[in-house]
């Protein structure tokens, strides 16, 4: 059986924000990554699909990019939404974070055929700005490190 994320952040956006490609829940069409806390960590998993080859055998890595950057606005969605007094599953909306700089390292090849794990920690380094470590895992091989910079929403966005 799939691990899954039981109370994922991604639920608590309002349904106009909901629409990344990497993460969005209205998005049928997209990875819909799905972020929740793993004790003072944050975690999203997802099985790849077999259109994300990069080569036989191999996870193409802009996949991986991509569950770096959602996995980090995610975390720190969870962590604003904490702070505020708020969990996953409450019904309260979640701020909704973007990406001011996105950072990846590739360490391993990622295996096709292996459920990843993206961990986060996140670091509050402004009122309105966030940096989240990420760890992208295959098993137990870290196959990705990255860096997000996550920014609080600016109130122009979806006018």
């Amino acid at each position: 059986m799939t691990e899954k994320v039981q109370y994922a952040i991604q639920d608590e956006y309002g349904e106009d924000f909901a629409w990344c490609y990497g993460c969005g829940r209205l998005n049928e069409e997209g990875h819909q990554f799905r972020t929740g806390w793993q004790g003072e960590e944050t975690v999203t998993v997802y099985e790849p699909k077999p259109e994300h080859t990069a080569i036989p055998g191999f996870v193409y890595g802009g996949l991986i990019a991509s569950l770096v950057d959602c996995h980090g606005t995610g975390s720190a969605s969870l962590a604003l939404h904490r702070k505020n007094g708020f969990e996953p599953g409450d019904g309260e909306p979640a701020p909704r974070f973007v990406t001011g700089s996105l950072h990846v390292d590739f360490k391993k090849p990622t295996p096709k055929g292996v459920l990843l794990k993206a961990i986060g920690k996140v670091e509050e380094i402004h009122p309105k700005k966030f940096k989240v470590a990420v760890e992208v895992f295959a098993g137990d091989t870290v196959c990705a490190t990255g860096e997000v910079v996550a920014v609080v929403m600016p109130s122009t966005f979806g006018k």
